[in-house]
């Protein structure tokens, strides 16, 4: 552990957190500290509490009881300002940004650099090149934020963090679109900062990652504290345990060998520079792992198969029959369905109940005379909550209000209701925890068991090992090689085919 951090001046104390929500106790007064130049790792489930703590020091919420220390001042913080001024910075998995603003724009845009009412631009684009030089950013700061990669807007959130003077940096998921490559750089780019003195708060549930990167770990789980320890004195498998309350033997699903027919086919799918030529089949029974690098193509080909973009060239067929797929509605309509990788913005209403996001592909089913009936709509949802293991107090409370993985789940269940042929599942892990990610492990190999099509589109590499009946690997809109012993596959053997 860097510097015997338990024995220096504590930056911050988050001292009995306590946080009550209707029909939840989301924190159950919890405390945390965080040395200078120290990352600690908060570590949970989903629904453990880690997002509504992170969203206490932000300024969004206000504890029921509990004080909070920044250099031993005990702060009184009424908003994100507050937060802000403290120097503490939150960079969220959904980035802040707007996305029309210029890099530098964005990075002034809450302490601009003026004169009066006069902005200057000049001036803003000069310290922002200069901080993000410190950061080894690549782009111009006068670049609109809509035209950044992912790994380049957290360098955008990071410069606006130091351009606030902040001493404290918390990082929720901060990895979960990047390429390895990415994460490489963005680890370097935490252990300078670490270095320079700032503590670091990283939330994640990639327990890989976290030990290469955290100092000490804390372990949350139902809202309260259950170990905070040395990350060189501890195991994965102890994490895990503590995290979940019991053992759970990871990736525990056992492959089938793919005898069935072929359920959906494509040939020469194009569309622009995203996808180009693609051609590929998947039979009943099997889990086709199709991965690469962010930006490989592989959601647009999840789209084309949806019907949610139209190809240029290119064919697909399902069970032998050649289809002219205009729209999402017809895709679903022959048995085809995505899970999009963006459920919060493309695959959920966060605002409705949650069994209106169960049956809102299904409404011909619980219709009678254009009226929905309720009752039928929330017994069919209960039989998938049961066998699903989805955790919710009632299927009237809004989607919204659920953890990462119990929303993946609804969606999972929506498409188990309208009863289909082909799965699309896009990213279907990301931000769930490790509990909730076995369980889906073991759903989609019922679902492959059953003989349905399945297409797992992933970054995480030893997902797709552990999932797929056979890999394609994608790189600049093609398909670059096909791995079908994937049981002596690895993961370097998947990154040659995914960089060349």
């Amino acid at each position: 552990m860097n510097l015997n951090v338990l024995q220096q001046t504590k930056l911050l104390k988050m001292v009995g957190m306590v946080k009550t929500f209707p029909g939840v106790k989301a924190l159950r007064g919890v405390t945390v500290e965080l040395a200078k130049g120290e990352i600690l790792a908060l570590l949970g489930e989903n629904g453990a509490g880690k997002s509504t703590l992170i969203k206490i020091l932000a300024g969004a919420f206000q504890p029921d009881t509990g004080d909070i220390f920044v250099d031993e001042q005990q702060l009184k913080m009424q908003g994100p300002a507050d937060s802000r001024n403290a120097g503490i910075a939150v960079i969220h998995q959904e980035f802040s940004l707007i996305a029309g603003l210029s890099a530098s724009e964005n990075i002034f845009l809450a302490k601009p650099l003026q004169t009066y009412s006069f902005i200057h631009l000049q001036q803003e684009y000069s310290k922002a090149k200069e901080l993000l030089d410190k950061l080894g950013a690549d782009f111009d700061p006068r670049t609109p934020c809509r035209l950044l990669s992912v790994a380049q807007m957290q360098l955008v959130e990071i410069a606006k963090a130091l351009s606030d003077k902040a001493s404290i940096l918390v990082l929720d998921e901060p990895t979960a679109a990047l390429t390895p490559r990415e994460t490489s750089r963005l680890f370097i780019l935490l252990d300078q900062l670490k270095k320079s003195g700032m503590g670091i708060i990283y939330v994640s549930h990639r327990l890989d990652e976290v030990f290469q990167i955290a100092d000490r770990m804390q372990v949350l789980r139902d809202g309260a504290e259950v170990a905070t320890t040395a990350a060189n004195a501890t195991t994965q498998t102890q994490i895990i345990k503590w995290m979940v309350g019991r053992d759970i033997e990871q990736s525990g699903v056992s492959k089938k060998e793919v005898v069935g027919k072929v359920v959906i086919s494509a040939k020469g799918l194009t569309n622009g520079v995203k996808v180009k030529n693609v051609s590929l089949e998947i039979r009943e029974g099997e889990i086709l792992g199709l991965t690469g690098l962010v930006g490989s193509g592989r959601t647009e080909v999840a789209r084309i198969l949806a019907g949610a973009d139209i190809p240029e060239n290119g064919e697909i067929s399902i069970e032998g029959r050649k289809l002219n797929l205009r729209s999402v509605s017809e895709a679903i309509g022959q048995g085809i369905f995505l899970l999009t990788e963006d459920r919060k913005n493309q695959g959920l209403f966060l605002d409705r109940p949650v069994h209106e996001n169960f049956s809102i592909a299904s409404l011909f089913r619980f219709a009678y005379f254009g009226m929905i009936n309720k009752a039928r709509e929330i017994k069919a949802f209960l039989s998938h909550k049961d066998s699903m293991g989805i955790r919710v107090s009632s299927p009237l409370i809004r989607v919204g209000n659920l953890s990462g993985g119990n929303q993946q789940k609804v969606l999972l269940a929506r498409w188990l209701e309208r009863k289909g042929k082909v799965f699309l599942l896009d990213e279907p892990t990301r931000g769930v925890d490790v509990g909730a990610k076995e369980e889906i492990y073991l759903l989609l190999r019922k679902l492959a068991a059953e003989g349905n099509a399945i297409l797992l589109i992933s970054s995480e590499l030893p997902e797709v090992l552990a999932l797929s009946d056979r890999i394609l690997v994608m790189h600049e809109g093609q398909i670059k090689g096909e791995i079908k012993d994937v049981a002596k596959a690895t993961q370097e053997q998947i990154m040659e085919l995914a960089i060349q």
